[in-house]
């Protein structure tokens, strides 16, 4: 695809600058959730589009909790394409970190604060991307452009895009939505990966009651409610479910298998085979992180996380309460995973789900991915852009229920040194400069090319 001509008119360095100081702006606004607060955010976005003349909307759904959303409209020749970023981050300890978690700070050659990677980088990234489409193409465009800077993300969208999707959805709805998890680099021996999110797991959450005999403490009863929840929680922990390869993950592995060496590749295509994926898994990929994520992308995952039961020592209760995290994979519905966790915990439980969202998954040809590549090949010549799925879930599942083809590209450059996953949610959070001065440019070429 031709690159639009008016990105030759660009000042990359100007919108670069401007778009790390909107960073470092937004960094130092503490957007911990809860409580969030991410109005204080909104507003300092809503300032700068109101000097740029971009139409916008403010929602607070709650008192300090708001979205806002902004529109740059086309002539009408093609679906809108929305950029999404949320606004809230997790908790930081200020006493283990080396910079303030909320200074915004530039030291070695990184920004580095809480949200600098998940997900404030992306939220200066699309306002600069907006504001470079709006000086030098305005409404002539052949779509709409869309930014949604939401709240609620990292506690479970309620208050953010999924409040969007259910109350306003002719303001966020999309052909093509682009926000997290994807576009940094992964390093995999000598080639510089770059995966791009498709597809997201589904989240199943279940409350599990194991009933019994109750009595004083001094009397155990053998078959407790107790001890049988402890029992499911155990075997729930150390047994993994049915494998399941959707398309996705089988077109990630095969990519990432013909770009390694002849006997590495041919080792990672046997992760596909069940007959041999368990094997290696357990004794062949060295990295433990590495292994147990492709572990968790080839089947529904059922994690214990909460045990509640009893009030007095010396009491037997007569009912013990299991929460577990499920994550269901593209292709598998709810009623499955429950048939798969009961045959794992047995008879005599009642199982119930408290929250349940489905998995988003989208196409491993889906034509955005041929741009971002272009895009790469231009900005990072030898990187490769594969679709992959994420265990967690983001924003997509809004704007999927909208009918948006949903794209995980927060383009950063990483080298080897600050590793992705080391980031995401750690301690002592930051973004190389340049990386991400590299990630605004490969956002708005590729914005550019999609709007062309």
């Amino acid at each position: 695809m031709t690159a639009p001509k008016w990105l030759q008119e660009v000042d990359w360095e100007q919108v670069q600058a401007e778009a790390l100081d909107f960073l470092q702006r937004l960094l130092r606004i503490d957007t911990t959730n809860p409580p969030g607060n991410e109005l204080a955010a909104c507003q300092l976005i809503a300032e700068v589009l109101e000097e740029e003349g971009i139409p916008h909307e403010l929602f607070e759904v709650a008192p300090g909790r708001a979205n806002l959303v902004a529109r740059i409209e086309g002539d009408g020749g093609g679906e809108p394409v929305l950029l999404s970023a949320h606004l809230d981050v997790v908790e930081a300890d200020d006493e283990a970190w080396t910079y303030p978690p909320f200074g915004g700070e530039i030291h070695e050659g990184c920004v580095w604060g809480r949200g600098a990677i998940d997900m404030k980088n992306m939220a200066a990234m699309e306002l600069a991307c907006v504001l470079a489409v709006k000086r030098h193409v305005g409404s002539k465009i052949g779509r709409d452009l869309i930014f949604a800077a939401v709240a609620d993300e990292e506690a479970g969208c309620e208050l953010g895009s999924l409040w969007l999707a259910r109350h306003h959805p002719q303001k966020v709805r999309a052909g093509i939505a682009i926000g997290e998890v994807g576009g940094f680099t992964v390093h995999v021996g000598d080639t510089r990966i770059v995966p791009v999110q498709v597809a997201e797991k589904g989240v199943c959450w279940l409350k599990i009651t194991a009933s019994g005999e109750g009595g004083h403490g001094s009397m155990p009863i053998g078959d407790s409610a107790i001890g049988r929840i402890g029992e499911a929680a155990q075997r729930l922990a150390r047994t993994d479910l049915p494998m399941h390869v959707t398309p996705v993950v089988r077109h990630f592995v095969e990519q990432l298998a013909s770009h390694q060496p002849a006997v590495k590749g041919i080792v990672l295509k046997r992760l596909l085979q069940p007959w041999s994926s368990d094997w290696i898994l357990d004794h062949v990929i060295p990295d433990a992180e590495q292994a147990q994520l492709f572990r968790v992308l080839l089947r529904n995952t059922a994690a214990p996380t909460v045990l509640q039961a009893g009030s007095k020592v010396n009491v037997i209760p007569t009912a013990a309460e299991l929460k577990v995290d499920g994550r269901t994979l593209p292709g598998q519905d709810d009623e499955a995973f429950l048939a798969e966790v009961r045959a794992v915990i047995g008879e005599g439980f009642e199982v119930e789900i408290e929250r349940s969202l489905p998995p988003v998954e989208g196409r491993v040809d889906d034509p955005v991915l041929a741009v971002i590549q272009e895009v790469i090949d231009q900005l990072d010549p030898g990187a490769v852009v594969i679709p992959n799925t994420i265990t967690g879930f983001t924003d997509a599942k809004a704007w999927s229920s909208l009918g948006s083809r949903c794209i995980g590209f927060s383009p950063i450059r990483l080298g080897p040194e600050l590793p992705f996953k080391k980031m995401f949610h750690g301690v002592d959070e930051r973004i190389p400069v340049d990386g991400f001065q590299f990630g605004v440019r490969a956002l708005v070429e590729t914005v550019a090319r999609i709007l062309d």
